[in-house]
């Protein structure tokens, strides 16, 4: 059956990541003691001799910039500390409050800068200092002194679909949602500061509605069963467009549970259960009459209610509308297609479709699948005459890698093309 959708936002635990507080950088692999077999006899000459009679080349400099540049007032608390260096690596980053606090973070991959693992406090002046070496033992550091701004006058307010703790489904995408959505120019802005890792490492790739509402994170196949998740949403205090600033910090550490997926085929009228790739369970199923078809495409269970009503009287009128309590219901679809229990279409279940959409299955099928389930969990279905709309759910898996990718604000690596 359909139901009015009911707005949902669900905020993670949050629990800020443990980062260290310095970093590395790519190793100069060229060899401290070479000759150049360009370079002039003469040229030659002047460099000086090591012991195993190599000529040696002069010390490069170390150069090192750091941002926010010093004085700077109004940063953001969002605001990262960047690294510009050549002739050596960044060893140390050291964030110090007014009170001589240190601030914890951690260097981004790339080594443009070192990003604090927690939102600065509003209205504060910090301290920066970075350290650079050589191979050779030489070091440069260089300090700035900033301030941040006050509270924001506007905000975009910030959900994460992923409670700390728990565990999901193999299909289970990380689901960011904005409210106002977030514009194509500063979407970029926003995905470089939405931090996942997965252990064991499984590369991913974010993907933005076109609303900008909800961004997806998924792999290009399903996570592996027992994979940890560790998502961290920087976007506290993050400018996010239009004068506005992120609410809030949102982190969650959860697991991918074993591989439990449903597949419903109109034509056959069952379901399939599969976990760990083996059979498990067929059932009968109902799917939506021709009026109200159910959607075809691979879609994700939300949400779990052991008991609920739906109520379509306010949105279809007291003659079309229709208010019925239901056990075991999964929500797949925000517009109301769900897994339940049916107990009054038992005898057209595998033979006829008599739903308002969703898929109806007995009341002993309903409660086996509602005890074995995850939210996350995929549900195929297939042959119906209609088909899923992207973004009526969480809808990552059902557009192919390619397509899911071309959704990314930021470049996406050709290891992932």
């Amino acid at each position: 059956m359909r139901r009015t959708l009911v707005a949902l936002l669900a905020t993670a635990v949050i629990t800020p990541l443990a980062l260290s507080g310095c970093g590395g950088g790519d190793k100069d692999d060229k060899p401290h003691a070479w000759v150049d077999p360009g370079a002039s006899a003469s040229a030659q000459a002047r460099a000086p001799i090591t012991e195993s009679g190599q000529t040696e080349s002069a010390a490069v400099p170390i150069s090192l910039t750091v941002t926010p540049a010093a004085g700077k007032a109004n940063v953001p608390v969002s605001t990262e500390i960047g690294l510009k260096v050549s002739g050596g690596k960044v060893s140390t980053v050291t964030l110090k409050d007014a009170a001589g606090k240190a601030v914890s973070g951690t260097l981004r991959a790339d080594g443009s800068s070192w990003v604090p693992s927690a939102p600065l406090k509003a209205k504060q002046t910090y301290v920066a200092s970075v350290t650079a070496t050589t191979d050779g033992g030489q070091s440069k550091t260089a300090t700035t002194k900033f301030t941040t701004m006050g509270a924001p006058a506007k905000k975009t307010g910030t959900g994460l679909y992923l409670f700390d703790g728990k565990t999901y489904g193999v299909a289970m995408p990380v689901v960011v949602e904005f409210s106002p959505g977030i514009k194509k120019a500063d979407r970029a802005a926003v995905e470089r500061r939405m931090f996942v890792s997965t252990s064991p490492a499984q590369p991913g790739v974010w993907s933005w509605t076109a609303s900008g509402t909800q961004a997806y994170y998924r792999a290009p196949e399903f996570w592996k069963p027992g994979t940890t998740l560790k998502v961290r949403i920087a976007v506290g205090g993050l400018p996010t467009g239009s004068g506005r600033y992120g609410d809030r910090d949102r982190s969650a550490t959860a697991k991918i549970g074993r591989d439990f997926e449903m597949k419903v085929d109109n034509a056959s009228k069952k379901m399939t259960v599969l976990q760990d790739g083996k059979v498990v369970k067929t059932m009968p199923v109902s799917l939506g009459k021709k009026s109200t078809p159910s959607s075809s495409g691979t879609m994700v269970v939300m949400d779990k209610l052991a008991e609920t009503v739906f109520d379509t009287t306010a949105e279809l009128g007291p003659e079309e509308g229709y208010r019925t309590e239901i056990q075991y219901a999964q929500r797949l679809t925000w517009s109301g297609q769900y897994i339940h229990s049916a107990p009054w279409s038992v005898n057209s279940q595998g033979r006829r479709n008599v739903s308002h959409g969703c898929v109806n299955v007995s009341p002993g099928n309903a409660r086996w699948l509602f005890e074995n389930t995850l939210i996350g969990d995929p549900v195929t279905v297939k042959g119906t005459e209609d088909k899923l709309d992207y973004g009526n759910g969480w809808t990552p898996w059902n557009v192919s890698w390619d397509e899911f990718t071309k959704g990314s604000a930021l470049p996406v690596p050709e290891s992932l093309k």
